[in-house]
């Protein structure tokens, strides 16, 4: 049998009057508009199009679009599992709380180390692609621009998050208004015709015209699933999302279809608008804009990408600091540990596990990490797979029941999802697999000699209790607090508090 959580029969606990070890409650504050906002910004469109979709272009050519395209249909299949568990689990532990549900205890670790892995590497790479884009104002060291671009949006992230919210909200805009000028000077200047888009054709070393292969773009889309990676936010806000059974789904799929368009509109359209195939594989957008108009409009669509990164510094700094607080409120670490990161600030958020997040960050920048986008997108695939898994089982009693959002398809939507995941991850290169198994064995072995010795009071995952009710127009909650889960309805006790029913 394995080590799966369920949920534990009895009282729930009032996140403000609990005892001191009872689960710290975070403010539900934000609607699906604040959501959508967060998430979006998390996603940072037009930072992936100028920071991550560049590397793309350098390897995969005239197919790039039609890769993105091809993991933007993946992700489809992917937010369906995302809106399913994080509406059946609503947790601010997001992956690792659904999995851990549903898949055991031990998977719901190695999804949270992958996820941590994930959300520490990519803030500070992107960060420090700022210099790139504030150098037609002002030239900056690229690990000193990106460390203080690390360090504010940590200052952000100690905020409220309805403000939070408000803030990316207005960077977004300026984002969309940067691919949409990248899109219409592209289309306007077009060298080729749309047959192009699926042509496969990229600059080789030395020069000449080479053919993409299919096996090529199998590798490229561990990259390109990393492209929309960010739709997965909503999950981890759950907790600070108003009516969570309801909003949460809408805000993924929402978020999804959204970024991809802003993504594959402009892709499309640098490919058919670079004068040669040796210029679109250079990935140099801002001197394609330059030249399709003048210096002043590639200065402000510079500047957009540059106010882009700040946002998605900020998101990814909130969205990690829940990750982090998420685990020590359920147990993960030593108890001082645990006492520490689960502290909450006058605003509500963690203030603890934001610096935690974010100062770390800022050292990052100045270390090489030329190798981590691969490690990355391996680390991206490994944590949807796991993800797909506990879809397959999210049907099983006692969650059979549960008020939740539900897949189309399903089985055969988290099967296939499974199927191509794993096809994908057997094409990534050995040493970005290595690295990536590495972490998860030293991962492993925490859980073995720490963890599991400790099942009944370590990495017990905190379901909120609240707005238990159906989904579609319910109304007010009618508890509010966390119920505890452990390995069996007798590992872990109810927590004092008061309770209005028994929990789902």
């Amino acid at each position: 049998m394995t080590d799966t959580l369920t949920p534990v029969e009895g009282a729930v606990v009032e996140a403000s009057d609990g005892p001191q070890d009872s689960p710290r409650k975070l403010k539900r504050s934000i609607g699906v508009v604040g959501g959508t906002l967060l998430t979006l910004s998390c996603v940072t469109p037009a930072s992936t199009l100028f920071v991550v979709v560049p590397d793309l272009f350098g390897s995969l050519g005239t197919a790039t679009a039609l890769t993105i395209a091809i993991g933007s249909l993946l992700c489809v299949a992917v937010a369906f599992c995302y809106s399913e568990l994080g509406t059946l689990i609503p947790s601010a532990g997001g992956e690792y709380a659904m999995v851990s549900t549903l898949a055991g205890r031990l998977a719901g670790w190695l999804v949270f180390v992958l996820s941590v892995l994930v959300v520490m590497i990519v803030p500070p790479v992107i960060a420090m692609g700022t210099a790139d884009y504030l150098a037609p104002i002002v030239r900056l060291d690229p690990s000193l621009a990106g460390a203080g671009v690390m360090l504010l949006a940590t200052l952000a992230g100690l905020l409220d998050l309805r403000a939070n919210a408000w803030i990316t909200g207005v960077f977004l805009v300026l984002e969309v208004i940067a691919a949409a000028v990248v899109a219409v000077l592209g289309f306007a200047h077009a060298e080729r015709g749309p047959a192009s888009l699926v042509s496969m054709e990229v600059a080789g070393a030395d020069g000449r015209t080479d053919t993409v292969t299919a096996l090529l773009i199998v590798s490229g889309l561990a990259i390109a699933l990393f492209v929309t990676q960010g739709f997965s936010t909503a999950v981890y806000l759950s907790e600070e999302m108003e009516h969570p059974r309801r909003n949460v789904a809408r805000t993924v799929l929402a978020t999804l279809a959204i970024s991809a368009v802003i993504i594959l509109v402009p892709v499309a359209a640098i490919t058919l608008g670079a004068s040669d195939i040796g210029e679109l594989t250079g990935g140099d957008i801002s001197s394609m804009v330059t030249a399709w108009s003048n210096s002043a409009v590639g200065t402000f669509v510079s500047l957009c990408v540059a106010l882009a990164i700040i946002n998605a510094g900020i998101v990814m700094v909130i969205q990690n600091s829940r990750v982090l607080f998420a685990s020590a409120r359920d147990k993960a670490w030593p108890e001082p540990m645990n006492q520490v990161l689960a502290r909450l600030g006058r605003f509500g958020s963690p203030w603890v596990a934001t610096l935690a997040v974010g100062i770390p960050g800022a050292a990052l920048c100045f270390v090489n990490l030329d190798t981590l986008y691969g490690v990355t997108g391996v680390s991206v695939t490994g944590m949807y797979l796991l993800v797909a898994v506990a879809a397959l089982l999210s049907r099983r009693a006692p969650h059979k029941h549960t008020p939740a959002w539900r897949m189309p398809l399903w089985p055969a939507m988290p099967v296939l999802l499974i199927a191509v995941l794993v096809y994908i991850l057997s094409q990534q290169e050995a040493s970005h697999l290595l690295w990536t198994g590495g972490t998860t064995a030293v991962a492993t072995l925490y859980w073995a000699l720490y963890l599991r010795p400790r099942r009944h009071t370590r990495w017990l995952v905190s379901i909120p209790t609240d707005e238990q009710a159906p989904f579609r127009g319910a109304g007010p909650s009618s508890t509010c607090g966390y119920r505890r889960v452990g390995a069996t309805s007798h590992d872990e006790p109810a927590v004092g508090g008061s309770q209005n029913g028994p929990s789902s």
